[in-house]
């Protein structure tokens, strides 16, 4: 599996021979969105009422999971959970369980409050989890690190941080990295094998 991030929740995730898009953004949040074929979209957030076309690259017809339920996208077994505290009649959001090839990874999305029980004990494990790690308007980094020492991930993997470009406030990852009392160690992409994971949590830091 190779996972490359392009700022804010939009991460480009190849397994399988299936590419996956997650979070796609326009250029006015002010980074430069990502311009390659995917298989599948996952959206964990969308206004209401949703309209699917409104999600889909033009240039591609990669299918687009968006919410709670069960899906199979070309043999990609995914979970989508609603965040019912934190949706309302404006908007939805979501969280999800992506079993890929030999792993499960765990998207948390837009996460703004803790998981509810049920999906804690879904996402229990997983082999990398994707974490918003900026704090508001999104989960307290503090809140986040003990989210995580509950879940025991193999991988933590960052997003919705301050990068250079990016027009809407937030913090550094070092406020994260400092709750979660782990080191930074940027990587251009990250390829991961489920041999060489360890069982202690990993901090992992993609550049943009």
């Amino acid at each position: 599996m190779i996972i490359n991030w392009y700022g804010e929740g939009c991460f480009k995730i190849q397994a399988s021979g299936v590419t996956i898009l997650t979070d796609p953004f326009e250029s006015s949040i002010g980074l430069t969105p990502p311009r390659f074929k995917a298989d599948l979209i996952i959206k964990t957030l969308v206004g209401l009422p949703i309209e699917m076309s409104k999600y889909r690259a033009p240039e591609t017809e990669a299918a687009v999971v968006v919410g709670a339920g069960e899906y199979e996208v070309k043999g990609l077994e995914i979970s989508g959970f609603l965040l019912s505290r934190e949706s309302n009649e404006k908007f939805v959001k979501s969280a999800y369980l992506v079993k890929t090839e030999d792993l499960k990874l765990g998207l948390l999305g837009h996460l703004s409050e803790g998981l509810e029980p049920n999906i804690v004990e879904k996402l229990e494990g997983v082999d990398a989890l994707f974490v918003p790690a900026g704090g508001k308007p999104f989960i307290d980094q503090e809140a986040l690190a003990k989210l995580i020492k509950q879940l025991q991930p193999k991988l933590v993997i960052p997003s919705f941080y301050k990068v250079p470009g990016l027009k809407r406030p937030t913090a550094d990852i070092k406020v994260f990295a400092k709750a979660l009392d782990q080191k930074i160690e940027t990587q251009e992409k990250l390829t991961v094998k489920k041999k060489d994971l360890s069982e202690k949590t990993t901090l992992v830091v993609l550049k943009v």
